[in-house]
């Protein structure tokens, strides 16, 4: 007897492993999913701007990346503080222009390297619903608790995101044909829209992104992380205490599936060989100072330089610099 729906999810034809350069933009899923390909030692960029939710915003960082138009201290704002940019979520607001806009440059000039390269992006809509500031027309990412009167808040149409994206798409095919998306809709539910709204929302974001799979089915594939957290996970000890966002349980799932749809077993047996050193490295000891303790940092580096060894493709610059620090040997 099965006491749930489980979601079934094809094999897909695009093949992720350690080499693929990834970027991910969006939502939550984004975000907690980039988090697990990073700690594995995937070649991703994990949302440059920060959090993002609905398709407008996402699709005004890709195209501003593509063009390679930086920021300028015309484009902060100040509020309570801090220095922002409606384009950037809050943590890279910053008390020092200086800072907050270098900071701003620095990750956007990463990104606007990579975005050319990149073999799969993997995009998350979370809410239909966006803020468009009056002043200047511009769609922005995060309000940053200005006054709601600056700006104009509506529910975007399924033909105004396929109008966007189509456009968007046919511009990062043309630039590398070769790239494919990976499309989901954030399982987070954003209950300050009302329950009725939100479902409308999460459903024009589903028939927008199934109306571009058919007009580029070729280069876009559909992650169902919604649908598995709405019917397999409908639990609510699934979820963290605001009862909205997914618990790490359910996120660990989540990584699950996605490993099941898009890893090779040649990649899994990475993540295996790598998992126990990962563990090691972030290993916190009662006590930094013990012959114990150097021995075990000692074990760790030394199976650390057999994993290069036997995966010479995969940087492990920054672990190996952090061992050597911790042994004091640089």
């Amino acid at each position: 007897m099965e006491f749930r729906t489980y979601v079934p999810i094809p094999k897909s034809d695009i093949d992720i492993h350690h080499s693929t350069k990834m970027m991910l933009f969006g939502s939550c899923f984004s975000e907690n999913i980039g988090r697990r390909l990073s700690e594995n030692k995937f070649d991703v960029d994990v949302n440059p701007f920060g959090i993002l939710y609905n398709p407008l915003s996402i699709s005004s960082v890709i195209q501003r990346l593509l063009q390679n138009r930086t920021f300028s201290e015309a484009d902060l704002v100040f509020r309570d503080g801090l220095y922002h940019s409606f384009l950037y979520h809050g943590s890279f607001s910053h008390s020092n222009k200086e800072y907050c806009l270098e900071n701003i440059r620095s990750r956007f000039s990463a990104a606007a390297s990579r975005i050319r390269q990149i073999d799969v992006f993997l995009i998350t809509f979370g809410t239909a619903y966006v803020y468009r500031l009056r002043q200047t027309g511009e769609m922005v990412g995060n309000c940053h608790k200005f006054p709601s009167e600056m700006f104009d808040r509506y529910r975007l149409t399924v033909d105004d995101i396929v109008a966007e994206w189509s456009k968007l798409i046919a511009d990062l095919c043309e630039t590398n044909p070769s790239m494919r998306i990976v499309f989901t809709v954030s399982p987070i539910r954003h209950w300050r829209d009302g329950a009725h709204e939100n479902q409308v929302s999460k459903s024009i974001l589903h028939l927008a992104i199934d109306q571009l799979i058919n007009e580029f089915e070729d280069n876009l594939y559909y992650f169902p992380a919604y649908e598995i957290v709405m019917d397999e996970l409908r639990d609510y000890r699934f979820y963290s205490e605001d009862m909205f966002h997914p618990s790490e349980t359910a996120v660990n799932y989540l990584w699950e599936r996605f490993r099941e749809t898009f890893f090779l077993p040649v990649t899994e047996k990475i993540i295996s060989d790598w998992q126990p050193i990962y563990r090691s490295i972030n290993h916190q000891p009662l006590n930094f100072e013990t012959d114990e303790y150097r021995n075990f940092l000692m074990q760790t580096l030394a199976k650390l330089e057999r994993f290069k060894e036997k995966y010479p493709f995969i940087s492990c610059k920054k672990e190996t610099e952090l061992l050597l620090t911790l042994l004091n040997l640089v």
